[in-house]
């Protein structure tokens, strides 16, 4: 099962580019974000990391890193002006959707008339039938935990939710692509 848990947390952090990152995200007003120029990583939260190897753990913090150099940020062991947190949840969920299919049969008539009067009449029947059917499926959802390391306060955090799609051909390039947008609203911005 653990295993199993671990494929599924794996696809999550693929984030196939096909499908959309929804990204909600919050951050501390009275942060004065100019004044952080370095950054380090805490590590995984608690539980998070146990079912991912060290190449995708590698992986994922590698585009995070990306994106806070994208911003001018350096990388630094420890003592960064900001410590990034890094967690994963998966949940499987089921989706129902519904179909109903409208069949006529037939039906007969009759109608007769003489200038403006006239008589009608009719029967018809017919069936429905419904088919309902579930879909299973797994919801990933990556968040960022930013602390700034003088007060050991939260100052943001980001939050992706995606469902999952395994596509191990393009897993660098999707974690890329998640990263990417679980960043975007950074108060500060990337530098072109």
């Amino acid at each position: 099962m653990k295993k199993l848990l671990g494929l599924w947390l794996l696809a999550v952090l693929i984030m196939s580019g096909c499908s959309s990152v929804k990204v909600h995200s919050d951050y501390d007003k009275a942060a004065d974000f100019s004044n952080y120029k370095t950054y380090e990583f805490l590590g995984w939260a608690e539980e998070s990391d146990k079912i991912l190897n060290d190449l995708d753990k590698e992986r994922i913090q590698k585009a995070f890193a990306n994106e806070f150099d994208k911003r001018n940020m350096e990388y630094v062991e420890s003592n960064g002006d900001l410590a990034v947190s890094l967690f994963i949840v998966v949940d499987q969920k089921t989706s129902v959707t519904a179909y109903t299919n409208h069949m006529n049969m037939g039906g007969w008539g009759y109608g007769a008339g003489w200038g403006w009067y006239g008589g009608y009449g009719g029967i018809g029947m017919g069936t429905s039938t419904t088919t309902y059917s579930e879909n299973d499926y797994l919801e990933g959802t990556l968040v960022v935990d930013v602390y700034d390391t003088d007060t050991k306060k939260m100052v943001w955090q980001s939050v992706g939710q995606k469902t999952i799609e395994e596509n191990p051909k393009n897993r660098e390039r999707n974690t890329a692509y998640a990263a990417e947008k679980i960043m975007k609203p950074f108060p500060i911005e990337p530098v072109k």
